[in-house]
């Protein structure tokens, strides 16, 4: 008798003061419903014995389609009104990556990423560049008002009025706005096909109000993401700023590879370094022998796994646990 090899997927929505007194049971309904749909897209490619890196392109493709995330159409705005997007994607056998930044045309990032990794000798392509080669690549590329939602550009003006910088998840609900809106962000998997091999994505719109072209920690590779075979598969997200000072996706991976923590006591230990630097935020964590973590210290983190029994097991506040022998989830 053979054993059946693992296969793992981890998927998040962001992490943030989520707190179960602002969040309806229809609200928590739609993302436990969002993330569902997004674990079983990305399981049903490694349960016929897809890759990894499909896996993690098909599971974000959903989030970034879905307008309840901080990711493709649900995207904030920045100060100039305009949504600017970021993804990165990396897979664990050989370390090949891409990522795009500021793009405004690109449907779905994650797939630019992959593009970008796998049809040109780069790792990072940004703004009319990476859009342009999305186009050469047969991407679907839209007009920018498909990223448009209203409570968004709500979320916007009132960031302007307050001259503040907003994390999705720093913006109070206001009576316009969806419920517990500003709880959730940017989005990520982590996964491992039946071949050994792990990968890593992140998406996101970033900050409400950034200026300047700002780019946060999720494109960019060993902040938001990393992936190796030798270590574990990560994705990150909170505070970009801090995640980017921190190299917090590298950092939780070497601290397992070459010092042999325990995941969760790795995404810890990474997550205490972010905060004793001002930021907070969550990581997903995966190694090549389906062992795992989702670690965060903020009060939720829209959450779920999906493994070989095909069941998809969502949380989204701090007390919930997702029954699983390797699962860990708690606020620090």
């Amino acid at each position: 008798m053979t054993n059946t090899p693992s296969i793992r997927l981890l998927i998040h929505g962001g992490a943030g003061a989520i707190q179960r007194s602002r969040l309806p049971p229809e609200r928590t309904q739609a993302y436990t419903q969002a993330l569902t749909e997004s674990l079983q897209m990305g399981y049903a490619i490694l349960a016929g014995g897809g890759s990894s890196v499909d896996a993690v392109v098909a599971a974000i493709t959903i989030m970034e389609d879905s307008p309840l995330f901080n990711a493709g159409r649900g995207s904030v705005f920045s100060h100039a009104g305009r949504n600017e997007l970021e993804a990165s994607i990396m897979e664990g056998a050989t370390r090949q990556a891409g990522a795009v930044a500021a793009v405004t045309t690109i449907r779905n990032p994650i797939r630019a990423a992959h593009a970008v990794m796998t049809k040109s000798t780069h790792v990072m392509l940004m703004g009319e560049g990476a859009e342009n080669f999305a186009a050469e690549q047969a991407l679907e590329i839209v007009d920018s008002a498909y990223f448009f939602t209203q409570h968004r550009w709500n979320q916007l003006q009132k960031a302007i009025a307050e001259e503040r910088v907003l994390r999705d998840h720093d913006a109070a609900p206001e009576a316009s706005l969806p419920v517990n809106d500003g709880k959730h962000g940017t989005v990520g998997a982590v996964a491992l096909d039946c071949h050994g091999n792990l990968a890593a994505g992140t998406s996101t719109g970033g900050l409400t109000n950034k200026r300047f072209g700002r780019v946060g920690d999720s494109p960019i590779i060993g902040a938001g993401t990393y992936a190796d075979n030798r270590s574990v598969a990560v994705s990150a997200t909170g505070t970009g700023e801090m995640f980017i000072r921190a190299a917090a996706a590298f950092s939780t991976a070497a601290q397992v590879r070459l010092l042999h923590t325990p995941l969760a006591e790795a995404a810890d230990n990474t997550l205490s370094e972010i905060a004793a630097i001002g930021g907070d935020g969550g990581l997903i964590v995966l190694d090549a022998q389906g062992n795992y973590a989702m670690r965060f210290n903020t009060s939720g983190m829209y959450r779920g796994t999906i493994g070989n029994d095909g069941i998809a097991r969502v949380a989204i506040f701090s007390e919930d646990e997702v029954p699983a022998a390797s699962f860990s989830a708690s606020t620090r």
